[in-house]
């Protein structure tokens, strides 16, 4: 799949915690290519700290995030590639709302993605039709200015990624074409409680981005003091 990109390109496999034979594994498959590495550490963190690890490990101009869970197609890459270099974009994300793209979920999925776009778009006036797809492409100059001030390692991270940069003045965020296939899996379903709960959760963690945004403006660069710096996730930005 990184073969057929006609971009230099390097690969690096984020373990959010060592806590079965995930990273051994990734491990040997890593040892077999030279532009393949795998990282991780010991307890689970959630997305959000996963894919910013990752990225203050990465060297490119251009740095992008994609799940592991296989729903997306991953030749899909190259396509949100060609469409960065077309509009000369901050941001490309996946979206299941482009036109061309070919998406399969669930009714109930569609009706609570609509809904939470909605929400999203009256928060943060977001243009663009869908955020949440794990599948997205950033300058590196805009993660230098982003990735110091987020807070979020679990459910929002990716609303929080886009607002901020949209509040920092990176407002060319466009949207490419995916393929896409979901389908519920155990727990799930939504009448479940580990559903229900994730949902709530992310709810929780939209508003508070919110919160922090438009009341405390903490992610205005007047508030860096306050910012929460972790070694782990320094993406070489020197904050004066």
């Amino acid at each position: 799949m990184l073969d057929s990109l006609r971009y230099p390109n390097e690969l690096i496999c984020v373990v959010d915690g060592k806590v079965d034979n995930t990273f051994k594994i990734a491990q040997k498959f890593a040892s077999q290519y030279t532009n393949v590495k795998t990282i991780g550490y010991e307890t689970n963190k959630g997305k959000g700290y996963a894919v910013r690890y990752g990225m203050a490990e990465s060297k490119g101009d251009v740095v992008g995030f994609i799940d592991a869970g296989m729903d997306i197609d991953p030749n899909g890459l190259s396509m949100l590639l060609e469409h960065f270099e077309w509009y000369n974009a901050d941001i490309i994300v996946g979206s299941k709302r482009h036109p061309v793209s070919k998406v399969a979920y669930p009714w109930q999925r569609k009706i609570l993605s609509f809904g939470y776009q909605m929400l999203v778009f009256f928060l943060f006036g977001l243009k663009i039709r869908d955020t949440q797809v794990g599948m997205k492409f950033f300058r590196r100059d805009v993660l230098e200015k982003v990735l110091p001030r987020l807070l979020v390692k679990t459910y929002a991270f990716d609303i929080e990624i886009l607002g901020v940069a949209n509040y920092l003045g990176f407002k060319k965020i466009y949207e490419a074409p995916i393929e896409i296939k979901l389908e519920f899996r155990t727990g799930s379903d939504l009448t479940s409680r580990k559903f229900l709960r994730t949902i709530t959760a992310m709810l929780i963690d939209t508003l508070a981005v919110f919160y922090r945004l438009r009341v405390l403006q903490y992610y205005s660069d007047k508030n860096h003091r306050k910012w929460r710096y972790d070694p782990e996730l320094d993406f070489r930005v020197n904050v004066v």
